[in-house]
């Protein structure tokens, strides 16, 4: 029999209200599967509640949540997966898990990442790599590679991330879970460790489509702390959609060098029951998108070496070296406190800002990024969404790709346009597929894109289309964590 473990957030939080589950109890149980988690998933797990009576009212009531550790959080270490802010409470808690308490959840840990969120691996942690929990030798995606493989591997019911080019989607998919990427603004980034700030955006992890819709609910809002958040208009139902009639898929023809076989086996299926559901397949153009990886890299590093020259070693975090001599310290501070791809993207970034280059790199790069979201907006005036693959491969093993930084960088090709464009998108499970080469089947997630502020439409088709495809009911039972057999 299923036990609390097995349920969703929506149907906890329904059980809790009810009175026919004990929030205590639910919290503790979840906090002992975090306890023993063995993918390096969490940073810090919570203590034991001190016996202060806990919020229990709204959507989430009781229910926990594992946060990225890109969000402050008072009183609460937070890295950012850096060694540079190893050791920092932050005085001050980010408005995103601030509003999760709100509304009932509570923290149940803060979860590893690639450092600052630059990655698509989580091997950039300054705190080692996260495991996938359907292959502890592959990895689980990046950045918010830490919260998808809690989700995934049993240790969370579900968590938050941050999506800069591809970070809450891509782990989703290499995990086989959900993940949602809100329109840019949707919710508030204050208390949110700063990326690529024009590009930067929380949102959900989890088990299905539904609880998707429950955390943003909680999540969005404008914020007078974040002159960049807006909301989104109207009240966040939950999605009940049956069927995808009416409505036109818009699948671009983007490059498919790189995408793996198996991959593309999966997409097609789900292409064919779209159309089962009575849903249009229709072909748009988006002639910019392929220059996106090109646009991000200039214009996302940019935005870091700005955004990270704070971490000098005077105000906070780690200090290292000086001696009296202040320049050294910045020096060493900075050496010994970042890893190889953040000093990789701040000397990208810098050189693309500076002198004689800066149009030449970053006003090109924002001249593609006007042009890419452009190209959406004449394929939303022909279609409802934009579907692609949500990453060109299954996982792949642990230190296959990071002696080659481009190779890395082309698992956000299907991610990277919808961020610059500043659009929604969720990824759902679609099915499994071998890797090329061969190899156990590993899951494969499915992008769905929508214009801005089309969260709701967006989540009804996703939640039509992932009762179609039935993954978690056919497939969870593989997952090797569950110690289970298929019961055919």
């Amino acid at each position: 029999m299923a036990g609390p473990l097995d349920l969703t957030v929506a149907e906890a939080a329904a059980k809790i209200a009810a009175t026919e589950l004990s929030a205590a109890e639910y919290f503790e149980s979840w906090r002992e599967a975090a306890a023993g988690d063995e993918l390096n998933a969490y940073l810090w797990t919570a203590p034991a509640p001190s016996g202060a009576r806990e919020k229990l009212e709204g959507t989430l009531g009781g229910v926990p949540i594992a946060v990225k550790d890109i969000f402050c959080t008072e009183g609460v270490p937070t890295t950012a997966g850096s060694r540079i802010l190893e050791g920092y409470l932050p005085p001050y808690t980010a408005t995103a898990v601030r509003r999760l308490r709100e509304a009932g959840g509570r923290v149940l840990g803060k979860t590893n990442m690639d450092e600052f969120a630059m990655g698509s691996s989580n091997e950039n942690s300054g705190y080692g790599p996260v495991l996938n929990p359907w292959d502890r030798g592959r990895v689980p995606g990046g950045s918010s590679g830490g919260s998808a493989a809690a989700v995934a591997g049993g240790l969370a019911p579900a968590a938050l991330g941050t999506d800069t080019g591809g970070s809450i989607r891509q782990p989703a998919a290499l995990c086989g879970i959900v993940g949602l990427k809100p329109t840019y603004g949707a919710i508030s980034r204050y208390g949110m460790i700063a990326f690529a700030s024009s590009l930067d955006q929380c949102g959900p992890l989890t088990r299905d489509v539904t609880d998707a819709a429950l955390l943003l609910a909680a999540l969005q809002g404008r914020d007078p702390c974040d002159a960049t958040s807006v909301g989104i208009e109207g009240r966040l139902a939950l999605p009940s959609r049956e069927d995808l009639s009416g409505l036109r898929f818009g699948v671009p023809s983007l490059a498919e060098e790189g995408v793996e076989a198996g991959v593309r086996e999966v997409f097609e299926a789900t292409l064919q029951r779209i159309e089962g559901l009575g849903g249009e397949i229709v072909e748009v153009q988006l002639p910019s998108a392929e220059l996106g990886i090109s646009a991000y890299y200039v214009l996302a590093p940019a935005e870091a070496s700005s955004n990270l020259a704070r971490y000098d070693g005077v105000r906070y975090g780690v200090r290292r070296g000086g001696d009296g001599d202040l320049l050294e310290m910045y020096e060493t501070t900075r050496s010994e406190g970042f890893g190889a791809e953040v000093k990789r993207r701040i000397m990208l970034g810098t050189y693309a800002l500076s002198s004689g280059y800066y149009d030449a790199y970053y006003g090109q790069a924002q001249k593609v990024r006007t042009r890419i979201a452009e190209d959406f907006a004449n394929a939303f005036a022909a279609v409802d969404f934009v579907v692609t693959p949500t990453s060109p491969s299954v996982a792949f093993e642990l230190g296959a790709k990071t002696a080659d930084p481009l190779a890395m960088y082309m698992n956000d090709f299907f991610t990277v346009p919808m961020s610059l464009a500043g659009i929604p998108a969720i990824s759902i499970p679609a099915g499994l597929a071998a890797p090329d080469g061969g190899g156990a089947e590993l899951p494969v997630g499915f992008q769905i894109a929508a214009p801005a502020f089309a969260e709701q439409k967006l989540l009804e088709a996703a939640f039509a289309l992932e009762t179609a495809i039935g993954f978690n009911r056919e497939h969870a039972a593989a997952i090797p964590w569950k110690g289970v057999e298929e019961d055919g």
